[in-house]
């Protein structure tokens, strides 16, 4: 078994990254509607976060809602927006009594009003907390958001703000959603499921990717520091050789 203190001992990512997945299976296992598995999920979101902060995690970045969710069935995506709002207004004291400061990337502008609007009231409010930053990813689609940082480039090249030859990594970071987080460390993927789904697709360039066959709801506590502790026993090489690192 891994414990709390066993896991903080050794070096913890930066940036952890998870896709929430299974909240629907979960849910059809049970016999349940999916909207069940969702509201379960957001039980697993909470503790989740707060174990993260405990460890001292410093960002923590969840795939919330994908562009392509807005595809589900409309009471689905109703349900979805209702629950952002209610856990919003929920959990601020949570966020503010960890010293989590709340961040989002996406095209948040498409979110329902009351959505949009609670998501920057509680942004607003955690702002000048100094501890954990958690990151949703809400309206969030990577290869968007990398056609949106090519637009971006392309206006300020055609303007002679910047010159092609200047285009670097550090260019293209400035103009992501992800300009103020650093790159993913470690990137959690639960329900068994192998792939990426179009989340962070450039900044998890050298990402450790951990899968995990639980569905979101039953993610534990336990689950988490397993998924560290793994982390932990990797060699990341970042290209170079084992002898050149040691």
């Amino acid at each position: 078994m891994n414990s709390l203190e066993e896991v903080k001992m050794k070096s913890l990512p930066r940036h952890l990254a998870i896709i929430m997945d299974g909240n629907g299976r979960w849910a059809k296992e049970k016999g349940k509607l999916r909207v069940f598995g969702h509201e379960q999920g957001v039980k697993t979101v909470k503790r989740t976060v707060e174990d993260c902060a405990k460890l001292g995690l410093e960002y923590l970045t969840l795939y919330t809602f994908s562009t392509e969710n807005w595809n589900r069935p409309k009471l689905e995506v109703d349900t979805l927006m209702r629950l952002l709002v209610s856990s919003l207004k929920k959990e601020l004291k949570t966020l503010n009594d960890n010293n989590i400061k709340l961040n989002t990337i996406g095209n948040i502008t498409s979110l329902p009003i009351s959505a949009h609007k609670e998501l920057l009231d509680v942004m607003a409010k955690t702002s000048g907390n100094t501890g954990m930053t958690l990151t949703l990813a809400l309206s969030y689609g990577s290869r968007e958001e990398i056609k949106n940082a090519v637009q971006q480039i392309s206006i300020k090249v055609k303007n002679n703000i910047i010159s092609p030859e200047s285009i670097d990594e550090t260019i293209i970071n400035t103009h992501l959603y992800t300009h103020n987080l650093p790159d993913v460390d470690l990137m959690i993927r639960t329900s068994g499921e192998h792939r990426i789904s179009n989340f962070l697709l450039w900044q998890i360039a050298y990402a450790e990717l951990y899968f995990i066959d639980v569905f979101w709801p039953d993610f534990s506590e336990q689950h988490l520091l397993e998924a560290i502790k793994n982390y932990q026993n990797r060699e990341r090489r970042f290209g170079k050789t084992s002898e050149q690192l040691t």
